[in-house]
């Protein structure tokens, strides 16, 4: 029976004389440049699975019968665990954990991306009953008490991962007096109600009366009876004026959020001091490569510091940019730099998104990520046919991981086409970390890949902007930590280790997608395979440092913001606005705008609650194993090699200090990581005007 193929190749599919540039796609390229869908006909003569291959997901109900067996499974090694055991304490706390992860870890996946409401709700549910049991194991006073023998005695086998077992169990405040605990238990409960709250008003559109609009700008905008919706501060719109109504009515103070935003800083203060922490900072940050909050303000001062003068030429180019469009306009204002920053990376593309996207169809992307994979790691991505049932949705796609010697390491889910109901967020979630088994095999990995392309239907396969190409990269990285780590315990597999540790293998793979050397292997026209022009590369990659230390002045306010917030005792009554003014105009370039209170749709506040930093300090640690190990020659086997074994084969089975002074070959410190981002943004600088001036001569 001959297949159908789709029309894009039968348009394009005519004979012709093949030149050096041109190449055949992989099969790995055809699968993924074909969007999957459903043949019921063909799927009713296979065998029928569960999601994920899990047979008891065959029907939602299924959902019941994998949390009863966790539960069941959870006191059974409670009763080990609290009653002579044989084995290292280690081993059965890892067992559970692992017991519970594999069935929270697939629900709140299923809970967020399934179509199907019933298996959404049962997905919910089985969440919610092992939050509690996880609770219920968080204040055992039994396993608690066990495991702190076990660590004194020298039986609890790994210490660092049962020190990072115990510290778990204190920031529940379970070491502590009685009345003291249940105050932690219920701010625990208050700090997730109300950060749930507070989430759902960030992303609420603001309903204003059509009066408060000027009547110049209200065309731009929804309109909902004699209200004006704003869903946003219209970043990209060409209208000055529009930009600042935007602006000013999306970010105008809100009582609700405000009250919402004082409690869990309340309450997280109050938690942090209870457990023995001076502030919520200090708590959160412990365990992370800074390990201290003095350590992580002193790399922001520093930072911001030397970013003061490289971002003020950034917005004397954004200003002069302004004048020329609106003469009688003077100032930068912050409704500004989203909208020059995207007109100029538009200008030096040259071109519009759609003549540079034909080269980077879905197909030559995840083509170029498996040729990294086999030159860096000695791994292939292979596309896997699912059986019934496997997926949540048909136009999902399914990777084995393999090695060339040690062979299946994972299997990758890439669940990458928009669709109605499913989240516009761009993220990766494991399903089932690895972990060592006791006959001595390996449980592989589950990952699930999500992004949200338009496209790749018969007309044509998905094609990805710069941004999305960044996106694919970046959230590759994440499944290739949990792909390439072989950590024997799940609780520490892959990238299950600090933040900050954890974005670098993402960071670094943005850094891939950013250089010549690499797009050429891989960017081909989706219609004729030709190789992508290389002023286009040139230009693209180009693009991406523009106005560089603006955008990390950006990240840095937004940091600092995070750790004010968290890193002294909140103020009562809500002066959040006035802390916003005071960290704004210490680390940013532009004023403060008068009634706004920006900080009330910055939803990362409770997301990652004194941690926002994390980002920057896994952008200095990638520079630095870039420019260290990849620059010179990006696809070196031995770089791709010191990486794994150093890096990602731990996840956080190693302390994140002494796992990146090893690899990195250098002290990790506030001086040598803010240095670490100013070079970098230098060495683009350099690029981008060397780059500029070859193009002006072309």
């Amino acid at each position: 029976m001959k297949l159908l193929k789709p029309l894009w190749i039968l348009r394009n599919g005519r004979k012709k004389k093949l030149g050096c540039s041109v190449s055949t796609w992989s099969p790995l390229a055809t699968a993924f440049n074909t969007r999957p869908n459903s043949r019921p006909i063909f799927d009713s003569l296979k065998e029928r699975t569960g999601l994920f291959n899990k047979p008891e997901l065959t029907t939602f109900e299924g959902f019941y019968t994998l949390k009863d067996q966790a539960i069941e499974a959870t006191d059974r090694l409670i009763e080990e665990a609290t009653n002579s055991p044989t084995r290292p304490m280690v081993e059965i706390f890892d067992e559970l954990s692992d017991t519970l992860c594999k069935v929270a870890d697939l629900a709140e996946f299923v809970r967020i991306a399934h179509p199907q409401p019933h298996f959404a709700r049962a997905a919910e549910e089985a969440c919610i009953s092992i939050s509690g049991v996880v609770e219920k194991l968080n204040t055992h006073k039994g396993l608690y008490e066990a495991l702190k023998k076990s660590v004194e005695n020298g039986t609890s086998g790994d210490k660092h991962l049962a020190e990072l077992f115990l510290f778990d169990f204190e920031q529940s405040g379970i070491h502590l007096e009685e009345n003291k605990r249940k105050s932690v238990v219920a701010l625990n409960d208050v700090i997730l109600q109300t950060g749930q709250r507070f989430m759902a008003g960030a992303a609420k559109p603001r309903r204003v009366s059509r009066s408060a609009v000027p009547q110049n700008v209200r065309h731009f905008f929804s309109t909902e009876g004699d209200n004006i919706i704003v869903s946003g501060v219209y970043a990209e719109c060409g209208e000055a004026a529009a930009r600042e109504a935007a602006y000013r009515l999306y970010l105008a103070p809100d009582g609700t959020q405000d009250r919402l935003l004082d409690a869990v800083l309340q309450a997280r203060h109050h938690m942090a001091t209870l457990c023995g922490f001076q502030t919520y900072a200090d708590r959160a940050i412990k365990a992370s490569t800074m390990e201290t909050a003095a350590n992580v303000r002193q790399f922001l001062d520093l930072l911001s510091d030397g970013l003061h003068d490289r971002a003020r030429m950034d917005f004397d180019v954004m200003l002069k940019m302004k004048k020329q469009e609106t003469p009688y306009l003077d100032q930068l204002n912050c409704w500004d730099t989203p909208y020059y920053t995207h007109k100029a990376k538009n200008l030096l593309l040259d071109q519009a998104n759609s003549d540079f996207s034909p080269y980077f169809s879905l197909g030559a992307c995840m083509e170029g990520l498996d040729m990294l994979c086999q030159e860096l790691y000695g791994i292939s991505l292979k596309s896997e046919e699912m059986l019934p049932g496997e997926s949540w949705s048909p136009d999902v796609y399914k990777l084995a991981v393999v090695h060339e010697s040690e062979g299946l390491l994972g299997h990758i889910y890439c669940d990458l086409y928009e669709r109605p109901g499913k989240p516009h967020q761009d993220c990766h979630f494991t399903i089932q970390g690895g972990k060592l088994l006791p006959d001595g095999s390996y449980q592989n990995p589950i990952v699930v890949i999500m992004l949200s392309l338009s496209g790749g239907h018969r007309s044509g396969p998905a094609l990805l902007s710069a941004g999305a190409l960044d996106n694919l990269f970046h959230e590759a990285g994440h499944a290739l930590h949990s792909m390439l780590g072989r950590a024997p315990h799940q609780h520490v597999a892959g990238t299950r280790c600090p933040t900050d540790l954890a974005e670098l293998p993402s960071v670094l793979m943005e850094c891939f997608a950013a250089d010549p050397q690499v797009l050429r292997r891989f960017a081909r026209h989706f219609q004729t395979r030709q190789a992508a022009p290389e002023r286009t590369l040139q230009r693209l990659c180009a693009s991406k440092r523009l106005f560089a230390a603006s955008e990390m002045q950006l990240q840095v306010f937004y940091s600092a913001l995070d750790q004010q917030y968290h890193d002294r005792p909140a103020a009562p009554g809500g002066r959040t606005t006035d802390d916003l003014k005071e960290v704004q105009k210490q680390y940013y370039g532009l004023p403060y705008v008068e009634n706004t209170a920006w900080q009330h749709r910055f939803s990362h506040l409770v997301g990652y609650g004194a941690k926002y930093y994390s980002y920057l300090i896994s952008r200095a640690l990638a520079s630095s194993a870039w420019n260290t190990h990849f620059a010179a020659d990006p696809l070196a086997r031995r770089a791709g090699r010191r990486l794994r074994d150093r890096v990602l084969r731990h996840g956080g089975a190693v302390p994140p200090q002494v796992l990146l002074k090893d690899y990195l070959e250098m002290e990790i410190t506030p001086q040598t990581l803010a240095s670490a981002l100013i070079d970098e943004l230098d060495c683009h600088k350099d690029h981008l005007d060397t780059v500029l001036k070859i193009l002006d001569r072309k």
